[in-house]
C-alpha cells in the first residue's frame, strides 16, 4: 500500500477551542478513507504544523496521488472548522523519501 504524508500549518485556533481538538479533527477527518499510521505535531518556522501518515489502496500511481490529494482537501476542511490553516503539502514515499505530490 502506497505511503503518504500531510503537513498542514496552523495558524491560528478558532474561538472556544482547545488546542488538541486540532489533532483530533485531522486524525478522524483522515481516518474516514484512510488507515491513518501516525501523527505528530511540529514547528516548522516557529509555525505549529500538523504531520500525518496514511495509507492508500493500491491501484493506480496517478489515482493513488488524486485520492491522496483529494483526502487532504477534506482533511484540511474539517480542520478548518477548529483552526486557522496556512499551508498544506502532500508527499508520497518513494524509494525511501517523501518527494511531493
Amino acid at each position: 500500500m502506497p505511503s503518504f504524508q500531510t503537513r498542514l500549518k496552523i495558524t491560528g485556533l478558532k474561538p472556544g477551542t482547545p488546542p488538541e481538538a486540532v489533532m483530533e479533527t485531522a486524525v478522524e477527518a483522515l481516518g474516514t478513507r484512510h488507515h491513518v499510521e501516525a501523527n505528530q505535531l511540529e514547528l516548522a518556522g516557529g509555525v505549529p504544523q500538523l504531520n500525518l501518515r496514511f495509507l492508500v489502496d493500491a491501484t493506480a500511481y496517478a489515482a493513488e496521488n488524486r485520492q491522496a490529494l483529494e483526502s487532504a482537501a477534506m482533511m484540511r476542511d474539517a480542520v478548518e472548522r477548529v483552526a486557522v490553516t496556512g499551508t498544506l503539502m502532500v508527499l508520497r514515499r518513494s524509494r525511501g523519501r517523501w518527494a511531493p505530490v
